[in-house]
Formats: C-alpha cells, sequence, structure tokens
C-alpha cells in the first residue's frame, strides 16, 4: 500500500489498529466475557459560522475500564478530544454545506461500540442577531455520603428562548440523568470518587457546559441517621415587600446542623445558622430553582425547588391629617391646610364637599380659607377635605365650622386734668386729648380727638373679644403732649 493510498484510508487503518489490538484478547474469552461500554447522545445537526460548535457523548464502562474515544470523518473546522470524546470547533464561511457521516466511538480496549452515524449542516449566520450560546450555572456538591441521596440541578436559560437539552459525561454509575431538566441524581451504595462529571444544556446548535467536578462519595457512620427538614416558603411577593422563610430541621442524633441554598436570589440574605432566607425585593421578577438544604456534617436533606415570584407593588393610599378650627367670629379669618403624603411618591391632589360659601378651597395644597361676613353667622357642616393620588384616596372629616355674631364691649378711660408743662409752668392753653388704642402695645393705631379740655373720662366702645391696650396725650396749641402710661382690658 503506497504512502498516498494510505492517507486515503487514515480512518480505516485507525479501525483496524484497534482491531488488532483488541485481537488477542479475544483469544482469551474462555476466560471471562467482557460487558462492553456504553455511549449515548445527540449530536447538534447545525453549526453557525462564526460560532462555537460543541457536543460530548455520555458514556461508562460496567467493569470502570478506562474509556478511549475515537471519530471517524472528522470535519475539517472541528477538534476532537479522544479521552471525553468532545467535539468542539468554529466553522468559517468556507465550511458552508454538509459534511460527510461522522461515527463517534467509545472502547474499552477490548470492545468498542459507537453512536449512531450523523452530519452536521453547517450555514451562515442570520441577518438578524446571531444565535448565542445557552448560559448554565450552579455549584453541584463535591461529596456524598453512602446510602443518602444526592442531587443536584444546575439552572440554564437560553437568550433566544430555544428548548434546552441537557447532557453529562462520565455519570456516576450510581446516579441518573434526567435530559430535559439537567438532575442529576441517585444513592450511592459505596464510597469512592467520581472524577470529570460534565454537565452541559443545548439550544440544538450551540452547547455551553459547567465545569468539570467530581463527587467524594464517603461511608455513612453506621449510626447516623440524616436530618429532616421541612416547611413551605411562600412563593410570592410584593416588590418592596419584606420577604421571610425559616424552615424547621431536627436531627434524631442531636448533631450540629449548618444550612445551605442553591440559587438564591441576589436582593436576599440567608443564615447558614437558622436556614433563614430573607430579604426586601425592589423590582418585579421570577427567581427559580432555589433549594434549602441542612447538613449534620455527613448526611443531607433538601426542601423542594421552589420559585419566588415578585410582583409590582400595589398601590398605597395617601394618608391625611390635621385638626381644623370649628368656629371663627364674623370678620375674622379662618384658615386651615391639612397634611398630606403618600408612601408610593405620587403627586397628590385635593377636593372639599360641603365648601362653606364664604371660603375658598385650594386644590394643589387643600388649604381651606375665608372671612365670614355677618350674614354668614349660623352653622356650616359635612365639610369634608379628600386627598388622592389618582388611584386611591383618603378623607379627613366631616367636620363643621360654627361662623359666631361678635358681643362688643367697652373700656372707660378716665385721667387727671394736667395743670403745668414740662418746665413747672401754668397750662393755660388745653385744648383737648387724643386717646390711642389697639390689641397690642405696638400697634395701637385706632385714635379718638376729645376737643374738650375739661373732660376727664371716656368710654371706648364697639371693643371685640381682645385684649385692648390705651394711652392718652394731651394738646395745647396744637401740639401733642408725651405719651401717658398703658392702660389695658380684657373684653370678653
Amino acid at each position: 500500500m503506497n504512502s498516498l493510498h494510505k492517507t486515503a484510508v487514515r480512518g480505516a487503518l485507525t479501525l483496524l489498529s484497534l482491531v488488532l489490538l483488541l485481537a488477542p484478547e479475544a483469544n482469551a474469552a474462555y476466560r471471562y466475557t467482557n460487558r462492553p461500554p456504553t455511549i449515548s447522545g445527540t449530536p447538534p445537526a447545525e453549526a453557525v459560522v462564526g460560532q462555537l460548535y460543541s457536543f460530548a457523548p455520555t458514556a461508562s464502562d460496567p467493569e470502570g475500564r478506562a474509556l478511549v474515544f475515537s471519530i471517524f470523518g472528522l470535519p475539517q473546522w472541528a477538534n476532537f478530544d479522544r479521552y471525553t470524546g468532545r467535539l468542539t470547533g468554529t466553522p468559517g464561511a468556507a465550511n458552508v454545506g454538509t459534511s460527510g457521516k461522522i461515527l463517534i466511538a467509545v472502547s474499552d480496549k477490548r470492545t468498542m461500540v459507537y453512536l449512531p452515524e450523523f452530519s452536521i449542516t453547517v450555514r451562515a449566520g442570520s441577518t438578524g442577531s446571531p444565535n448565542t450560546a445557552p448560559t448554565i450555572v450552579g455549584v453541584p456538591s463535591g461529596t456524598a455520603t453512602v446510602g443518602v441521596t444526592y442531587a443536584f440541578q444546575p439552572t440554564a436559560s437560553d437568550g433566544e428562548g430555544n428548548t434546552l437539552t441537557f447532557g453529562v459525561s462520565n455519570q456516576p454509575s450510581w446516579a441518573t440523568f434526567n435530559s430535559n431538566t439537567g438532575l442529576l441524581s441517585g444513592t450511592p451504595s459505596a464510597a469512592g470518587t467520581y472524577s470529570s462529571i460534565t454537565i452541559s444544556a443545548s439550544d440544538g446548535i450551540a452547547t455551553t457546559s459547567l465545569i468539570p467536578f467530581a463527587i467524594a462519595v464517603s461511608a455513612a457512620a453506621q449510626q447516623n441517621v440524616a436530618p429532616v427538614i421541612s416547611g413551605t416558603p411562600a412563593t410570592t411577593v410584593g416588590a418592596g415587600t419584606a420577604y421571610s422563610f425559616q424552615p424547621t430541621a431536627s436531627d434524631a442524633n442531636g448533631s450540629a446542623l449548618g444550612f445551605s441554598v442553591a440559587n438564591k436570589p441576589a436582593w436576599a440574605s440567608f443564615s447558614t445558622t437558622t436556614g433563614r432566607l430573607s430579604g426586601t425585593p425592589s423590582a418585579a421578577a421570577v427567581h427559580s430553582g432555589i433549594v434549602i438544604s441542612v447538613s449534620d456534617g455527613v448526611a443531607t436533606a433538601s426542601l423542594p425547588a421552589f420559585a419566588i415570584t415578585v410582583t409590582a407593588p400595589a398601590n398605597r393610599a395617601p394618608v391625611i391629617s390635621g385638626t381644623p378650627a370649628t368656629s371663627i367670629n364674623i370678620g375674622g379669618s379662618y384658615a386651615f391646610t391639612p397634611v398630606a403624603s403618600d408612601s408610593d411618591g405620587n403627586s397628590l391632589t385635593f377636593s372639599i364637599a360641603s365648601k362653606p360659601s364664604w371660603a375658598v378651597f385650594n386644590v394643589a395644597t387643600g388649604q381651606l380659607s375665608g372671612t365670614p361676613a355677618a350674614g354668614n353667622v349660623g352653622t356650616f357642616t359635612g365639610i369634608a377635605i379628600t386627598v388622592s393620588d389618582g388611584v386611591a384616596s383618603a378623607t379627613l372629616g366631616p367636620f363643621a365650622i360654627t361662623v359666631v355674631q361678635v358681643s362688643l364691649g367697652s373700656a372707660t378711660l378716665s385721667w387727671n386734668l394736667p395743670t403745668q408743662n414740662t418746665d413747672g409752668s401754668a397750662l393755660t392753653n388745653l385744648s383737648g386729648y387724643r386717646i390711642d388704642y389697639g390689641t397690642s402695645t405696638s400697634t395701637m393705631t385706632q385714635t379718638i380727638i376729645i376737643s374738650n379740655a375739661s373732660v376727664s373720662t371716656y368710654i371706648v366702645g364697639n371693643l371685640s373679644p381682645a385684649t385692648w391696650y390705651f394711652a392718652l396725650k394731651a394738646i395745647a396749641n396744637g401740639v401733642e403732649s408725651d405719651q401717658s402710661n398703658v392702660a389695658s382690658k380684657v373684653v370678653n
């Protein structure tokens, strides 16, 4: 066979070399019957120019022998790992089209088994957004205990919303795998370490894998009993509302317990001592795949995975308060402004029912104000002030305002007749007096002129209820004297 011919049948020679490697063992069939390895998996049938293609089959050997993978018909743009069986590569524009038949095999160095033949069609990327690989996250436990159920389920999503399928390589012999959910679970029966376990998610075009991990199975102490955990967490909470859930856990051996959580929402905190999950979300969202577990240091128990749906916060009604005056005198100035607020920070508007005819109302501030006249004497009932945030409202009242007829009083002033000037000379040209009065010593702005020098008593009338202040000045030749002392009277 010339070298050109050898190159043309490279795949066939690879198969032949493996057959020759297996041939000596075939003569030993009388000593034992080798159980062949198993291989499974469905490689994506399509690849996209410029995007990573990845596929790894799932394979195991009943005798636990080391496995070696082979491939026939490897595409020019792809690479193949003979230790994991992973086929990867990024096709270019020159690779558009359908490959020839591809065959992936696995061998325990005694028997070789194959996946069904398949082809990969490379297509150009679309003019819109290219396909993005799915995401997969999760931190699997690296330990397990004989006789205790082990479970790990990653969280995966796809930006285009494509249906995802999951795959696993180096699956432990004691575990089962769900290709629809990615759940790896089972109960180990013997101690040992299972390495290079890889879980992947595929959208049919691209595949993303978790970092390979190992599970170390340890023998359980004979007397240990796994802890138990129970509780039903709330699955909904409003944004801006505090959420809290704490499971109930116990251990028959009285061992100290520690808690852990998978897929904790970013807004929540978690206590490894009590298992309490709490926090206040700020925006609507759905958080799924949350798993709370408890461990006694040897065995672990978990609540079923659950989700928390955060809903948009419900509107909260505004509040309004204040104590309006319930009476006002004729001619008095009435003003009342309530205090109002809204927990959601919404803009507020005000309205009023049964507004008195003599008053005005401000819809922006809620102020009720006015000055009643004599014709308004009486009681105005059923007054109610309402505040609204546009969705909900709150009302202050009803209350009443009574307009009161003022009872007027009087004050009698008396003084000694002046007889001399400040220099001690006789006062001969006194012509009268001036009375200044008001409701404070600084506002005695009302004035009465008395044009009779012999008067020493005067009654000031029409005084409304208040404390009134009075002062007197003498007038001679048009000149006023200094102000006398200030007198006062309370008019009720």
